[in-house]
């Protein structure tokens, strides 16, 4: 274990002799940097990023190289362009860092017998779990700042205005990787390997994204009087009622095709960040329950 995680399971020996609600969050704190740390230092993480800020920089020198060519597309078809480029860029790279550190920090210290060490410590679990997916926060947010920032700059350099658009869009895309993370790091904690983690997932993002598809199922079958369409509208019904819809988070077509100083029209906010919490909360919930029954 390198001196960082040293010091850091130093300062949580600690934590256990000094009792108060305060003291009871250091443990987890401590952890979360530690978490941050190590994150950070991922070779696989680290090329994600740079991919990402290549992609969204590419994105703009080329729009930049288009309406030098001709004008009358730089107005009509570079912004839309660079637009797109890049919100589907901080979509696809932030939910593969989102899902690949989210995969790795549990397993990975399993395997790197760390954990023993750690919960040897004055450190319950659920403190061990709060302080891993805490950092796991951190390292989302700092990357989807990152990429957001990149794109942030492009859009004003060329329109001279506050991208608000973009800044609702990147809070409500971070809720959505809230959701994959926190249900990947629940897979995690059963899970020896970041592998199965890591395909659960990119599952959890393909049906996160198709769920709304079941309501328009449920819809075309509600006055079925068979059997089996009856069996297929409930079922539809069911899961659309319970998987988490992370389509309601996109806000792409607006950000193409509206001005990017404007708010975006028919978002709730409020409703989303709560729909969010909820989610990762169930989330962490069932990494609990698994993680107190796994054999350390």
């Amino acid at each position: 274990m390198s001196s960082a995680a040293d010091a850091d399971v130093e300062q949580t020996d600690r934590l256990g002799t000094a009792p108060g609600f305060g003291e009871w969050f250091r443990g987890p704190w401590f952890i979360a940097v530690h978490t941050w740390r190590e994150g950070i230092r991922k070779k696989t993480l680290v090329g994600f990023l740079i991919l990402s800020l290549l992609t969204i920089f590419g994105a703009s020198f080329m729009t930049t190289s288009l309406g030098a060519i001709d004008p009358t597309a730089q107005e009509d078809l570079s912004l839309k362009l660079i637009k797109d480029i890049c919100v589907t860029t901080i979509d696809i790279f932030g939910v593969l860092i989102t899902i690949f550190i989210s995969a790795s920090v549990v397993p990975t210290e399993v395997e790197n017998k760390v954990i023993y060490t750690v919960l040897s410590k004055p450190i319950r679990r659920f403190q061990y779990l709060l302080g891993k997916f805490v950092g796991v926060q951190f390292i989302v947010i700092v990357n989807l700042v990152l990429m957001g920032g990149l794109f942030f700059m492009a859009l004003y350099a060329r329109e001279r205005v506050w991208p608000t658009m973009l800044m609702w869009s990147i809070m409500l895309t971070y809720f959505q990787f809230l959701i994959i993370s926190a249900f990947t790091f629940a897979i995690s904690c059963a899970a020896t390997s970041a592998v199965l983690p890591t395909i659960a997932g990119l599952f959890i993002y393909l049906i996160g994204n198709l769920t709304e598809y079941l309501k328009d199922v449920a819809s075309r079958l509600e006055e079925s009087t068979e059997m089996m369409g009856k069996l297929v509208y409930y079922t539809a019904l069911a899961l659309w009622n319970v998987l988490p819809n992370l389509q309601q988070f996109s806000i792409k077509n607006q950000i193409l095709n509206a001005p990017i100083g404007d708010p975006p029209a028919d978002v709730f906010p409020i409703r989303l960040i709560a729909y969010g919490l909820v989610y990762a909360a169930s989330g962490m919930i069932l990494a609990y329950w698994i993680f107190r029954r796994k054999e350390l």
